[in-house]
């Protein structure tokens, strides 16, 4: 079935559509009305007869709280079920919400199923985790060559981590890395280099974000370079935060905080924990500008967006 979705507020063309996918489509044009529990109402139906765009657009509805109260667990059995059925993007949302979320080895598990179908934000997170050996086997060459295969597709944070990885694995290594993308283009079973000594500092990626609209397949904006230690180390002030992610349990707000407190980029800020229902939310700042939180956001190294201080 051919995949739905919006694109830059556009619908992509629908060609021998069914009946079905139609009604996902008419879900679709009620969300790009802004009737968000009319999208709702479309999709529910048919998401609970097994339609998997269905499914992941209900998915993130409950996500972002538009049509639906938030539930995240809601959210994730959505996404679940859409990528029990091969849904790409729904493999590749709910990896990233589950990275968001501090549960790395099951994201890398969905992640890597999406990335052994392209997708070009899977290849870069799953690479850089090759390269890394963070909860996999270790495999810079890999990792290199998963890297290779989102830049070629035009994505920027791979094309910045790509000359990350120049700088750290040999000649030789990226060469047999750039074979090995090209065997995996070719839908060739992914072939395994051996494990080899992590680069002295870890490669980080700032790819790990779930779309912010739904239903929708994000591209990525270009990339600020992160921010040094020493220009975040002054008094902070302003009217914008980060926000690093929404949790069930608050639990798992603080856990993130501190794993991430000691980032130069958040020097002198401080942790918010906005309570919304069920959900508390984390955020971080302030910061001076909406560019500043960009700027800081890419530098921590994990899903993350700017907001408003309130």
């Amino acid at each position: 079935m051919n995949r739905k979705y919006l694109v830059a507020g556009a619908l992509l063309f629908w060609a021998g559509a069914s009946v079905s996918a139609q009604s996902v489509k008419s879900g679709i044009e009620a969300w790009q009305r802004s009737d968000y529990s009319g999208a709702v109402a479309i999709w529910r139906p048919l998401a609970e007869k097994g339609d998997a765009d269905a499914q992941f657009n209900l998915g993130q509805a409950y996500r972002l709280g538009r049509g639906v109260p938030i539930n995240l667990a809601a959210a994730k059995t959505w996404f679940e079920r859409a990528a029990g059925q091969g849904h790409v993007d729904a493999e590749t949302t709910l990896g990233l919400l589950l990275f968001q979320n501090g549960d790395q080895p099951e994201a890398l598990k969905w992640l890597k199923k999406a990335a052994d179908q392209g997708e070009p934000r899977a290849l870069l997170v799953y690479g850089t985790a090759l390269v890394n050996g963070d909860s996999v086997t270790q495999d810079p060459i890999l990792g290199y060559a998963y890297v290779s295969r989102a830049a070629a597709q035009g994505l920027e944070p791979a094309e910045e981590t790509l000359k990350q990885l120049d700088q750290v694995i040999p000649l030789s290594d990226r060469k047999r890395g750039v074979e090995m993308a090209r065997q995996l283009a070719k839908g060739a079973p992914a072939p395994t280099s051996g494990p080899k000594k992590a680069a002295a500092k870890p490669i980080e990626t700032a790819a790990a974000k779930s779309p912010r609209q739904a239903p929708t397949k994000t591209e990525p904006k270009t990339e600020p370079k992160p921010v040094p230690a020493s220009a975040a180390a002054v008094p902070a002030t302003g009217g914008w935060r980060i926000q690093l992610g929404a949790f069930s349990q608050r639990g798992n707000a603080e856990t993130l905080y501190r794993k991430v407190s000691g980032n130069g980029a958040l020097a002198g800020r401080k942790p918010f924990y906005i309570a919304v229902g069920s959900v508390t939310r984390l955020q971080v700042g302030p910061f001076g500008s909406k560019g500043a939180a960009e700027s800081a956001c890419k530098a921590v190294g994990v899903a993350c967006f700017p907001v408003p201080a309130k």
